[in-house]
């Protein structure tokens, strides 16, 4: 979400962000850098919550939110959208060096006709490869720990990953596959929006199939956001 500003923090665009967000018609939504408090920009949401309750307005019916960064005026972190009630939620301070506030969000939701509820994990890793290093290594933990290995499972988030290794390592270990390389045989080029040439952002996957994937980008993007928006339709195994 890039706090609901555009590259370069240049202009506000959420409301341009809500409206993509809109036209995906997805029934859950991962995203990064929500900015759910600012003192200073709460009145040109016209609402008191913050950015999240403004994304999700009648569209999304649950929502969770997790404060990886704080600040004078405010917050910051990774939140959810569902059109499915989310029954649990916990967030993980993942941050491997005081200069980054990092973390995983963690949500249960109960899908209509489900046995069991499915289980989300939303991230934002570290800017360098130790960092991030010890993050996957924290989050293969509690998956392990928290998590059935039964349990339909999605991850997904902006990993920083230029090399592509830590994650494909990270995936193999936790019998996981990521959605993109599972359906087109690579993984999706997310950054810049506007040109993507660099594989950041992840989806992986445990218990599902995938029918399609999809990036959304190009130079409308330089008016919502530095990264592209990956979707992906998926079948429950």
């Amino acid at each position: 979400m890039h706090k609901g500003y555009t590259h370069f923090n240049a202009r506000s665009s959420l409301h341009l962000q809500r409206d993509m967000l809109r036209k995906l018609e997805a029934d859950l939504i991962f995203l990064q850098e929500v900015q759910d408090l600012h003192t200073k920009h709460l009145h040109s949401l016209g609402t008191k919550s913050g950015q999240m309750e403004f994304l999700a307005d009648s569209v999304w019916h649950d929502y969770c939110y997790g404060k990886n960064a704080v600040y004078p005026n405010g917050h910051h972190g990774n939140a959810m959208l569902s059109k499915f009630p989310i029954s649990q939620t916990h967030n993980l301070n993942v941050s491997a060096h005081g200069s980054e506030q990092r973390g995983m969000l963690h949500a249960e939701i109960l899908v209509p006709n489900w046995d069991q509820p499915l289980h989300t994990l939303c991230v934002h890793l570290g800017l360098f490869a130790r960092w991030r290093r010890q993050q996957l290594s924290a989050i293969g933990e509690y998956i392990r720990d928290r998590i059935p290995h039964n349990a339909p499972l999605i991850l997904a988030g902006d990993f920083n990953d230029w090399g592509r290794r830590s994650g494909r390592q990270f995936a193999l270990h936790l019998g996981m596959k990521e959605a993109f390389e599972q359906h087109t045989g690579q993984l999706a080029r997310s950054f810049p929006s506007w040109l993507p040439m660099f594989h950041l952002d992840r989806i992986y996957l445990r218990g599902f199939s995938v029918k399609h994937t999809m990036v959304h980008a190009g130079p409308q993007f330089l008016k919502l956001s530095d990264h592209a928006v990956l979707s992906a339709t998926l079948r429950k195994l």
